[in-house]
Order: C-alpha cells, then structure tokens, then sequence
C-alpha cells in the first residue's frame, strides 16, 4: 500500500480487496480477454449507466478517443485486445512502453529490472493506456481548463486499485532498485536536475579544451615562424655581435 502512495503519488488508492465490505477496486491485469473483470467494478462503483455507455477514453496521451477492439498485433496488452484506449502500434513491447514517455520516466534507471518485476511496470502501463474505466479518474475535468494552472489531460487521480495486486508488485520488486525516493514523477525531476549538471560540466570541459587546442595552435604557429626565420639566417634570437678588439 506505502509503496504504491510512494511511487504513484495520488495516481491509486488502494483497496484491500480481501474485505469485501472495503469496497470494490480495480485489477491492473486479467487473463481472460472476452470479460475484462474492472468492467464489473466500475459497475459498482459508478453505476449501471456509466459502466454501460463508457465509450469515451478520457485520457489523452497516446489513447484514443473511444475504446475500440484491436488486432492481431495486440500482443503484449492482450487483455485488452476486445476493447481498448490504446492501439497495438502504441504498446508492441516493454522495450517500447518504457521508452514512450521520453527520458527520465524510464522504470530501470538504476539498472536492470528482473524480469517479474519488470512485468509489474508493464501491467501498469497497461491499464493506464489501454483500460477505459482509468479516464474515470483524470485529476482535472474539462471545467478545469482555463482555470487550473497545472491541469492536463494525462494524469491519474485515486484510482482503486487491489492491494492483493500492489502486494504482488512489492515483492516481486523486493530487491529491485528504483531511482530517488521511489516517486516516478520525482525520478522525472531528479533526471532533468542530474541532466543540467551534466551539461554545465560538459560546457565547462568543452571551454577547456577549446582554450587548450587555441594555445597549441599559437604555439605551432610560433614555432613554425621562428624555426622559418632560423632557416633564412635572420635568426629571431639571434647572439649579440661580438665586439670588435682595437
């Protein structure tokens, strides 16, 4: 539960779906792709006619407008092949789901990721881009528009999810490494913060090395003229003139 509020900020909250009388929550993966079982949870939690005209996706990354079935190449978010926010071309892999949001929201900056964990991620991005019950809990709605200085149309907020699936997560992510303090949105921060450092210190060493190469430079074309002078016979340095005895 920590883990899920430290990572995700107020993106989920999780829901102990071992009392049923905590109420219903949102699985971030499901096997069998004729019924996908968050169908039945928005049903309780919103009622009979949303769960039954949800045919908008709400969010707006990568998602489309409705949920649609998708084809064949629905392969690594299968479950969500018969209807869909995303399409098949969006999420082809883990490679591919990873690197979508750019550098720095990448999940193995620390490292490589052992696999059962890293499957973990990819069920998360999963469900963020492909379940049509998330766009339900977009922090900002369209009102919001013009009047909130951090409104968007990407972010989640307080979406239940189990706590028997955010358990599973945290161990098989026990002895993995995650950047910073384990925020995602941090860890986008803290990457923009080390990237500036790391290009003042590349200026500064690209200064330096440019005045260096200038230096060498004059002090070829220094040589160069004077060992041009010692072969003409009018030394630059040349020995004083004897003087003459009487």
């Amino acid at each position: 539960r920590n883990s899920a509020k430290k990572m995700w900020a107020d993106s989920f909250v999780v829901v102990d779906d071992s009392n049923s009388s905590a109420g219903a929550a949102y699985t971030m993966w499901f096997f069998d792709m004729m019924a996908n079982p968050n169908e039945d949870v928005t049903r309780a939690l919103h009622g009979n006619d949303v769960a039954d005209n949800l045919d908008q996706c709400h969010l707006n990354y990568f998602h489309k407008e409705t949920p649609s079935p998708e084809d064949e190449a629905m392969t690594e978010c299968h479950p969500w092949k018969q209807k869909s926010c995303c399409n098949s071309q969006t999420v082809p892999s883990p490679q591919a789901l990873n690197e979508a949001y750019g550098e720095g929201y990448q999940w193995d900056r620390c490292g490589p990721m052992t696999q059962a964990c890293q499957r973990f991620f990819v069920m998360e991005a999963c469900l963020y881009e492909c379940e049509p019950a998330a766009g339900l809990y977009r922090k900002y709605n369209d009102s919001q528009k013009d009047v909130h200085p951090d409104y968007n149309e990407w972010q989640l907020h307080k979406m239940p999810i189990q706590k028997s699936f955010c358990d599973s997560w945290y161990t098989a992510c026990y002895n993995d490494y995650f950047c910073g303090k384990g925020d995602f949105f941090e860890c986008k921060a803290f990457y923009e913060e080390q990237k500036d450092d790391d290009d003042d210190k590349n200026v500064g060493l690209i200064v330096g090395v440019s005045v260096a190469g200038v230096v060498a430079v004059i002090g070829c074309l220094c040589a160069i003229y004077l060992i041009s002078k010692e072969r003409s016979g009018k030394p630059v340095f040349a020995p004083p003139e004897q003087a003459v005895s009487t």
